[in-house]
């Protein structure tokens, strides 16, 4: 791959990152991953491939508001591109059966993405979404 070829892989997970983890912009999301995605990150009994990314995305609207994403560090090599990015917003509602505290929230996330063509085509995912969860719940 062309240095060309891993930046144009950079800018799909940025240009992922705006339309549907901040806007949650579906048409973005389906233009964007492949209808036969493999998300590894998905729970046992959850939904898996596309769906999987439909429910989180609709999750994390459901309970945050003003969602901002901030990528730290991006690195790309082959088919692969990995992103260390902060997730920010207002804890408005319910998220992940967390009731709304009206605090801001933040957490962290390391993706790797496996694009084919343009698309995601796998997913994994380590965050530290439940320690930040554990926290607004006071534990």
């Amino acid at each position: 791959m062309t240095t060309t070829d891993l930046e144009k892989n950079k800018a799909i997970i940025k240009h992922f990152d705006t339309a549907c983890i901040e806007q949650n912009n579906m048409d973005a999301l389906n233009e964007l991953v492949s209808d036969q995605v493999v998300n590894h990150a998905a729970r046992p009994g959850m939904p898996n491939g596309k769906e999987s990314f439909h429910h989180f995305l609709n999750a994390l609207h459901a309970g945050l508001s003003d969602i901002k994403v901030t990528i730290l560090r991006q690195v790309a090599e082959n088919d692969l591109v990995v992103t260390h990015k902060a997730i920010s917003g207002i804890h408005s509602s319910h998220l992940f059966g967390v009731p709304g505290t009206g605090k801001p929230v933040s957490f962290e996330a390391i993706e790797i993405i496996r694009l084919e063509n343009g698309k995601y085509v796998e997913h994994w995912v380590q965050s530290n979404m439940a320690m930040v969860l554990g926290i607004l719940q006071g534990h």
